[in-house]
């Protein structure tokens, strides 16, 4: 076997989750979580549930853009914005309630929403604190890498 093939640095390599699946198939797995250093994987299976990969936060997100503010009482809002092309949803499904609503208060780690590329389920974190101003996509609109979902007022 030739040591070059299996020194696989990229994780997300679709092969990679193609065989990840197969075994939680082979052996009846509902749920896989691994990590790595700073990189996660969590696949998830059953009625109805995604199946969820969680990049790092700093590895594939846009850094947020300094906007102006006019629906907040500060100075400046930030936006989070989509790390990938896909299609966002404000929950886990349907039935769910929302990660987040306006006005609520969220921390560098709070889920705010998932972005759908290729069947997977990307949980998008907020990656800074402050209070939800404004969300700017409806749920299940397609969404392209880099577009503002959310204005947040880290001043708050």
């Amino acid at each position: 076997m030739d040591s070059d093939s299996s020194k696989s640095d990229d994780i997300f390599d679709l092969a990679h989750l193609h065989r990840l699946v197969a075994l939680m198939d082979d052996h009846e797995l509902s749920e896989v979580d691994l990590r790595q250093g700073e990189i996660r994987i969590r696949l998830r299976k059953g009625r109805g549930e995604p199946v969820t990969v969680v990049a790092p936060s700093n590895a594939s997100a846009p850094a947020p853009v300094v906007t102006d503010a006019s629906t907040s009482g500060s100075e400046k809002a930030i936006t989070i914005n989509s790390p990938m092309v896909g299609t966002f949803y404000v929950a886990s499904s349907p039935e769910s309630k929302p990660f987040v609503k306006v006005g609520d208060h969220v921390g560098e780690e709070t889920i705010v929403c998932i972005v759908e590329a290729m069947k997977v389920f990307n949980e998008i974190p907020a990656e800074l604190s402050g209070k939800i101003v404004s969300r700017l996509v409806d749920y299940g609109e397609p969404v392209e890498f880099g577009q503002p979902l959310f204005k947040i007022d880290p001043g708050t």
